[in-house]
């Protein structure tokens, strides 16, 4: 049968403002077992009243979206529980996007208007203890479940409520499942293995949704399970599976514009707490400066990621941020001490085709004259483009790593043939 979309949108609000007339002051909103019960009576009545012809299936589906409504995120339920599906768009309520396999694509989800729209919106943030209003139009915030979510609305987003879901990985990427994707090839892991357990300073760089928290997540694995790891984040995504593991996550500013923690403070706080190794989920503003003073103070193995364009663009963005910082220091003073600091560089991208994988592995070398060098020791060589998909191979550009040579100290096994260059290759025809 076809569905009345008014008479719906009329059960609905009426279900909604019944609830709000009925339920008790002392009720927990957010607590599914107290409010379902009267949910249920009230929207059977309201059923009943509205003379509905309802079959039985289209009145539980119906049920279902006034709970999704009330209780979850309403259109956007099914979505937060496929998961197949990594980010959800919302630009407005007329145009829902996803993101699988690194495509996106627009949904048929629809939003009624602005105003269910906002209902979406204020059931997400309420719990969080946040708001979202024109006095503070902007709100980035973590879901129950991991999930990292920013909204904005009008004035500033002219589209209505925009919502940006980035979704929370249930089962973390290990390598086995980088390697069967293809985002890195056996001998780019075994490299980088041996750098963490090394104590080799690596920052994970990369553009948005290029896997660099996946990355780091797989690196992170390869830490030694004695040492105490102190992770730093604006929004908690790491998933480390050390014993000895303190994490850390910034605070943003109350409804009066009070009791803000930044990453910065964190970074500071973090050297008193005797960490082995420090992880800072992203650096993109003045706490570059502290992290790369912790790396050139005795925290070795630290890890850390950066938006950049490519390995050497990563370093130019570190000097920009370490500027934020207001130091006076003159710049051949900052890259001397991003030189010392940085060990290696690695970067991602996210190909024509959606799929991820590392381009770049990069040895920071040291500092002559005022530059910064830098030698590739991978990059993933594009050869074409087969039946829609990126072909290539990850090549080894035949260079070994200064910094490998005191490994054998530490009990770390090199194979030369990592760093042994590919037989010249054939490009095919696009």
């Amino acid at each position: 049968m076809s569905r009345d979309s008014e008479a719906l949108a009329s059960v609905l609000d009426q279900v909604q403002r019944r609830l709000l007339a009925e339920i008790s002051p002392t009720t927990d909103m957010n607590s599914r077992e107290q409010v379902l019960p009267t949910i249920d009576y009230i929207f059977n009545e309201v059923v009943r009243e509205s003379k509905l012809p309802l079959s039985r299936a289209e009145k539980e589906q119906l049920r279902k979206e006034v709970i999704a409504n009330i209780l979850g995120y309403g259109p956007l339920e099914p979505l937060l529980e496929d998961e197949t599906i990594t980010e959800i768009l919302v630009n407005g309520p007329n145009q829902v996007f996803v993101e699988r396999r690194g495509r996106l694509t627009e949904t048929d989800i629809r939003f009624r208007s602005n105003s269910e729209l906002m209902r979406i919106v204020d059931r997400i943030v309420t719990p969080l203890g946040r708001r979202v209003d024109e006095s503070s139009p902007m709100v980035d915030a973590r879901l129950p479940d991991g999930s990292r979510v920013n909204i904005i609305i009008p004035p500033l987003c002219l589209n209505g409520p925009t919502i940006s879901i980035r979704k929370f990985a249930k089962n973390v990427f290990t390598e086995a499942d980088m390697l069967r994707v293809g985002t890195v090839n056996q001998s780019m892991v075994d490299f980088l293995r041996a750098c963490v357990l090394g104590r080799q300073n690596i920052i994970v760089s990369g553009g948005t949704g290029t896997g660099k928290t996946t990355l780091l997540n797989m690196l992170s694995n390869f830490l030694p399970s004695a040492e105490r790891i102190v992770t730093i984040e604006d929004s908690a995504e790491l998933q480390l599976n050390q014993r000895h593991l303190v994490r850390l996550e910034s605070r943003p500013p109350n409804i009066e514009g009070r009791g803000q923690v930044t990453i910065r403070q964190l970074v500071i706080n973090a050297l008193r707490m005797r960490p082995d190794r420090i992880i800072v989920g992203e650096v993109r503003g003045g706490e570059a400066l502290d992290m790369l003073q912790a790396m050139n103070t005795g925290h070795d193995g630290s890890l850390t990621t950066a938006h950049s364009n490519s390995a050497r663009d990563t370093l130019h963005r570190v000097e920009t941020m370490v500027l934020m910082a207001g130091t006076d220091m003159p710049l051949r003073a900052i890259r001397e001490q991003i030189a010392a600091a940085f060990d290696l560089v690695v970067h991602l991208e996210r190909l024509s085709d959606g799929s991820r994988k590392v381009v770049q592995i990069s040895e920071v070398q040291g500092l002559e004259g005022d530059i910064v060098v830098m030698q590739d020791i991978f990059r993933f060589e594009q050869t074409g483009v087969l039946d829609g998909r990126v072909d290539g191979v990850f090549s080894p550009k035949g260079i070994r790593p200064k910094f490998v040579e005191h490994f054998s100290a530490m009990g770390i096994t090199v194979q030369p043939e990592w760093f042994t260059p590919l037989p010249t290759v054939t490009r095919r025809r696009r």
